[in-house]
C-alpha cells in the first residue's frame, strides 16, 4: 500500500474504551502514532503514508475521550489508562516485537509509558515536544518554562471548560499560535475543535492535565503502574525531536533530553523552522528523521 492510499477510520474495543483510529499499510509491523492536546490523530496525515510506503501497517487512534474515540464510563483520563489503551491496542491488532512507538506531546509521554511497561511490545521508539520526565523535571519550573505553561495550570480551576468552550474554543487557536508561531493549519485545527465541541470531550482533554498536577483527586491506583512506567527509562533505542521554536516547551528544556537518550542508537534531533506541531510545520525533515531511525536495525 502507497502513499496514494488515504488513512481510513477504523474502531477497536480497548476495556470499557472504543478507540477509533486511522490507518494505512499492510501487513507490515505496527506502528502505533499518538497524539496529544490539543491535537487528533490527524497530526500525523503525513507521516502514516510513509510509513505505509516504508513497510509498516501505521496507526493513530484518537486518545479516550477525544471524539471519535469514547468516553471514559468512570471518567479516567489520567496518562496511565491511555499507556494501557495503547497496550491493549497492540495486542487487539495483532502487533509483534517489531511494533514501533510514535509519539508527540501526551503521546510523547504515553509512548514512553507503554515502552517501558511493556518493553517486549516494541523495538524502537520515536518522541517528540516532550522530552524525558527527568529533562521536564529539571527545566519546567524556571520562570521562562512557567510562563510558556500557564495554561496547565489554569486548567486546574474549574472555570477552565468554560473559558476554553467560549467563541468556538478561540482558546485553541491561540494555543496553536502561540506553540508554533507562523504555522498556518486552519483544517488542522478545525479538526481539534471537531474533536472538543462536546463538553464531555473538552472535560476529558482538561482531565489529563489535573490528573498530572493533581493525582490526588484525578487518578486511580488502578493504573498505578503504567503511571510509574511514565517516568520510567525506555530500554528501545529513542530518538527524541524537538522544534527549535517550540513555543509551548522551550527548546533548552528539549535539549535535557540528551544525556537521558543512553541506549546504543539513540539520539536527539532538534529542527529548525519548526514550532511545537513539528511534524506538521517541516513534514518532510521529521519524516526522513523517523524512517532513517527506524530503519537502521
Amino acid at each position: 500500500m502507497t502513499s496514494t492510499t488515504e488513512p481510513t477510520e477504523h474502531h477497536v474495543r480497548v476495556g470499557d474504551i472504543d478507540l477509533a483510529y486511522l490507518a494505512v499499510g499492510g501487513s507490515g509491523p505496527l506502528a502505533v502514532c499518538l497524539h496529544g492536546f490539543p491535537d487528533t490523530a490527524h497530526t500525523w496525515t503525513h507521516l502514516l503514508p510513509a510509513l505505509a510506503d516504508a513497510g509498516f501497517r501505521a496507526v493513530a487512534p484518537w486518545l479516550r475521550g477525544y471524539a471519535p474515540s469514547g468516553l471514559d464510563p468512570n471518567d479516567h483520563y489520567q496518562i496511565g489508562a491511555s499507556v494501557a489503551d495503547v497496550v491493549a491496542m497492540h495486542e487487539a491488532l495483532g502487533g509483534d516485537a517489531d511494533a514501533v512507538l510514535i509519539g508527540h506531546d501526551w503521546g510523547a509521554r504515553i509512548a514512553t509509558g507503554a515502552a517501558v511497561i511493556a518493553p517486549d511490545r516494541w523495538s524502537r521508539l520515536v518522541t517528540a515536544s516532550v522530552p524525558p520526565s527527568a529533562a521536564v523535571a529539571q527545566g519546567f519550573l524556571t520562570y521562562p518554562q512557567l510562563r510558556r505553561s500557564w495554561y496547565m495550570f489554569f486548567f486546574q480551576n474549574p472555570l477552565a471548560e468554560i473559558a476554553v468552550a467560549m467563541n468556538d474554543l478561540e482558546f485553541i487557536d491561540h494555543l496553536w499560535q502561540d506553540w508554533s508561531p507562523g504555522l498556518d493549519a486552519p483544517e488542522h485545527v478545525e479538526r481539534v475543535k471537531e474533536s472538543l465541541r462536546d463538553p464531555a470531550n473538552l472535560h476529558a482533554a482538561i482531565e489529563y492535565y489535573r490528573a498530572t498536577l493533581n493525582p490526588a483527586e484525578h487518578t486511580t491506583a488502578d493504573y498505578q503502574a503504567e503511571e510509574a512506567a511514565i517516568d520510567g527509562t525506555p530500554t528501545q533505542p529513542h530518538l527524541y525531536l524537538h522544534g527549535e521554536s517550540d513555543g509551548c516547551i522551550g527548546v533548552e528544556v528539549g535539549r535535557l533530553a540528551e544525556p537521558l537518550l543512553t541506549v546504543p542508537g539513540s539520539r536527539l534531533e532538534v529542527i529548525e523552522g519548526a514550532g511545537h506541531f513539528l511534524q506538521l510545520e517541516q513534514p518532510e525533515r521529521a519524516n526522513r528523521s523517523i524512517l532513517e531511525f527506524l530503519a537502521s536495525r
